[in-house]
């Protein structure tokens, strides 16, 4: 079985899709700071 096929990468790439769209909101002071370090976090649980 690929790992793609597996519930739990589908719901954690969704997360990731979701902290993206929140993010993107943020403000633009924010953009290397907080919004990087949210956006890397849930990267990286994907992998």
């Amino acid at each position: 079985m690929d790992h793609k096929e597996l519930d739990v990468w589908k719901k954690s790439m969704d997360l990731v899709e979701l902290i993206y769209s929140l993010t993107s909101s943020f403000p633009i002071s924010e953009r290397f700071g907080l919004t990087s370090q949210m956006r890397s976090a849930a990267v990286s649980n994907t992998i």
